[in-house]
């Protein structure tokens, strides 16, 4: 299938992209997995369908029906919220009951859905009525600062905010840079050695794992256009 997107990235300290899209027709395509959560806003055929959408442990297939207009919020590691905790939503969506035409009830709260243009202050609203909070430990720990935990109370607030280990989220952004190096033109033996890994045959599992394609696969597709092409 096609999907018609544009991205942006924020100054927010909790959003780590922001992107909205058209489904073009019905269909299926590979979708790598993803550490993040979302929030999702879909308006399909009238209806509206605001969702929270959690991490992705491993790379799998995404089903859209034509003519859905989606916004996605991604929100950055360590920010989360404490009522609606990431390790209860693994590989799983959670729709959120709807108030009215476009709005939604969340913590008690009525709130309107944003716009590409207005997250920031969806989300700022969000933090002051500390529904959704930022775990510094885990910001430090990902920055390769270390706080002073034991490796047990810090697997604690990583599961706590992420519902996934660190050593987890390790391994998901290693595929990704290498499924970067790959689709700038570099050599699948230079993606071994510039990612760490051990021989082929592991880089070749961790992307199929991890991206949903082989190494080849992903070298074939060359740098990302902002028109996701149909996958083969």
């Amino acid at each position: 299938m096609t999907i018609l997107f544009e991205e942006r990235s924020s100054d927010s300290p909790y959003i780590e992209t922001v992107m909205q899209g058209y489904t073009a027709c019905d269909g299926a395509s590979v979708r790598p997995a993803e550490s993040c959560w979302h929030m999702v806003f879909v308006r399909e055929h009238g209806r509206f369908h605001p969702l929270v959408v959690g991490p992705l442990t491993t790379a799998g297939v995404a089903h859209y029906g034509e003519g859905a207009e989606i916004l996605w919020i991604k929100f950055k590691l360590g920010a989360f919220m404490p009522h609606l905790p990431a390790r209860a939503f693994l590989d799983t969506e959670a729709a959120l009951p709807g108030a009215a035409r476009q709005s939604f009830w969340l913590k008690s709260s009525t709130w309107q859905s944003p716009t590409y243009e207005t997250v920031e202050t969806f989300v700022d609203r969000l933090v002051r009525d500390e529904v959704l909070v930022r775990d510094p430990v885990v910001h430090a720990a990902l920055q390769e600062q270390p706080p002073a935990l034991s490796p047990r109370a810090l697997r604690h607030r990583f599961l706590q905010a992420t519902g996934l280990s660190q050593n987890h989220i390790g391994q998901v952004e290693r595929a990704q840079r290498a499924a970067a190096f790959l689709r700038q033109g570099r050599s699948i033996l230079d993606t071994v050695e510039e990612a760490g890994y051990f021989d082929q045959p592991h880089l070749t599992r961790a992307l199929k794992r991890w991206v949903g394609h082989t190494p080849a696969q992903i070298a074939r597709q060359g740098r990302p256009a902002s028109v996701a092409a149909p996958v083969e």
